[in-house]
């Protein structure tokens, strides 16, 4: 009851002002978690829509020399290069997660498909990829089915894993992690206050939008909303472990890149469980 009632307010409180992110939003009861270092991978900014890849791109660079090397069995982490990385990007391709092209470098993309996998397998999400997940990634499981019978094309976000499932022809055709409300107090520049919860239920996709778009709460990268103008499942250049957001499914920058491109607007279903 006392979620329902959360939702209700933050649906009110958005409803005309859309949940764009704030680098520094002002909750006014529970504080927003604060976001570590900046990551470097996907935190560069695109200038205009036409220059985010229209599909997962497949080029590859050249690791650098100053990078340490990784080797088979060693614990992974991010900023090592090699062969061992090459092969971590090309089985969690193979998965459906997204780790960007397979160039042996184990940057931003490569690790928010790490967490993404971590989360489905139920391991505690973290910067390395140790033995347990190297023991996970050779006999994983599939996500956890929301709705059975949803559509065979369909959007399952759930927010306890804080993890988006894609399925296409009934089969999974993307995972990613996410992040959802985080559940701080905030008033919106645009006028009205809210708890930052994002909304459970069955929606359908409305409409898209090419990227950045700028709203009351500040802005958001190729958005697809799911409840009018107001919510949405968009880029950003903060997509940490943590909810965060307003109350929109936040998606990585790379994801977010193509992923409109999987999604028609309008009339996909999107199904959010808690």
């Amino acid at each position: 009851m006392r979620r329902a009632l959360l939702i209700l307010l933050a649906v009110l409180a958005l409803a005309v002002t859309a949940c764009g992110s704030l680098s520094t939003p002002s909750p006014a009861v529970s504080p927003q978690p604060t976001p570590s270092a900046p990551r470097s991978a996907s935190a560069s900014r695109p200038t205009t829509a036409s220059s985010a890849p229209a599909s997962p791109p497949t080029s590859a660079s050249p690791p650098t020399s100053a990078s340490p090397s990784a080797s088979a069995g060693q614990v992974l982490e991010p900023g090592m290069t090699g062969p061992a990385v090459t092969r971590l990007q090309e089985r969690l391709a193979a998965l459906e997660y997204y780790p960007g092209p397979a160039d042996g470098q184990f940057g931003t993309d490569t690790l928010e498909a790490v967490w993404a996998f971590q989360e489905v397998q139920g391991l505690p999400a973290q910067d390395a990829v140790g033995p347990a997940m190297q023991r996970a990634l050779a006999s994983p499981r599939l996500p956890a089915i929301l709705v059975p019978g949803g559509g065979s094309l369909r959007v399952e976000v759930n927010l306890a894993d804080e993890v988006l499932v894609l399925y296409r022809g009934n089969e999974v055709a993307l995972i990613s992690h996410v992040s959802s409300g985080g559940g701080y107090y905030y008033c919106s520049p645009g006028g009205g206050c809210g708890y930052a919860v994002t909304p459970t239920g069955n929606f359908t996709t409305t409409t898209y939008m090419p990227g950045w778009v700028t709203v009351p709460l500040g802005e958001m990268y190729n958005p697809v909303f799911f409840i009018d103008t107001a919510y949405a499942i968009h880029g950003d250049t903060y997509v940490p472990l943590q909810p965060v957001s307003h109350g929109c499914v936040r998606i990585p920058m790379d994801i977010a890149a193509f992923f409109h491109t999987l999604v028609p607007a309008p009339g996909t279903p999107v199904y959010i469980r808690d």
